[in-house]
């Protein structure tokens, strides 16, 4: 499983999802199902474009976590 960490870094950085909409181009609806860990695919233009706004590396931005751990514990 793939986990986003977008609502952690925008909290840190003090951004709201209408900021970087606006900043980046990037749609608005496709932040917010980011944001909330909702979407099912994400393009890599803009992982790239949010790595270069935010200015985080796509380690910081996603965690992959094995489900089958995540499920033991």
């Amino acid at each position: 499983m793939v986990k986003c960490h977008l609502s952690r870094v925008l909290g840190e950085k003090k951004l709201k999802i209408a900021d970087v909409a606006r900043d980046t181009g990037i749609n608005r609806g496709t932040l917010s199902r980011m944001y909330y860990e909702t979407s099912l695919r994400i393009e890599l233009e803009t992982v790239n474009a949010l790595c270069e706004y935010l200015s985080v590396t796509v380690g910081e931005l996603f965690e992959y976590r094995d489900s089958k751990k995540s499920a033991d514990n």
